[in-house]
């Protein structure tokens, strides 16, 4: 059965989280998402630990219940089922969607790169839930070569892509330009910096709502 998304995708990066008493932080920071009305969040830890991720998981799951939040983990598809995470992204350099698929089964969310200045060659052939696009605009959260697309760029991928494979944008995406991009032919728009990078990030989170709906 396909999974629906929400318009906003809130991307927590490790680097906004302390770390004196993070696993505090963590339950707190989840608890209040949830209560904002976040229903689907990935956790991206890029230099931390095996342990540092488990105990950061399974702060998130506890704050962020299952059945009500969807937790994806970035790239490390082999400790989803041990946090009893929905789902995984992974990029180029992590599993493959088809390694990631058949480590996690038929009902998990697989999210992976789709393309940038064009659709990734085959893409469309892997076994994903959700392809990310972009960058759309130029970020400073994640390190990438690729300039921004813009949303011409979304408005092509999408006219490459068809209707039917869910394209997420992700990249300097803010309030004021995210209904462009909307607008352009992405389905959802994922966010990091303009959630987290505030002072109080589930109140931005409904605010978000308030501007592109849910």
């Amino acid at each position: 059965m396909p999974h629906s998304f929400p318009r906003v995708y809130p991307i927590l990066d490790a680097s906004i989280v302390p770390t004196v008493d993070r696993s505090a932080f963590l339950r707190r920071l989840g608890s209040e998402l949830t209560r904002a009305g976040v229903t689907l969040l990935e956790y991206r830890n890029k230099t931390g630990n095996d342990i540092e991720l488990i105990v950061d998981g399974q702060a998130l799951r506890d704050a962020m219940p299952a059945g009500k939040v969807r937790l994806i983990l970035d790239d490390r598809a082999d400790l989803v089922e041990r946090l009893q995470f929905d789902g995984v992204h992974v990029d180029a350099g992590d599993a493959s969607p088809a390694d990631a698929r058949r480590l996690m089964g038929p009902n998990r969310i697989v999210g992976t790169f789709g393309g940038s200045e064009a659709l990734v060659e085959d893409i469309l052939l892997a076994p994903a839930d959700y392809l990310s696009i972009g960058p759309v605009f130029m970020t400073q959260t994640k390190q990438t070569s690729r300039p921004p697309i813009g949303p011409e760029g979304v408005k092509w991928l999408r006219a490459q892509a068809g209707p039917g494979p869910i394209l997420v944008a992700v990249g300097g995406i803010t309030r004021a330009t995210a209904a462009k991009v909307i607008l352009a032919g992405a389905d959802v728009v994922a966010v990091s910096e303009g959630i987290f990078g505030q002072p109080d990030p589930a109140a931005e989170f409904r605010a978000w709502l308030a501007e592109i709906g849910a």
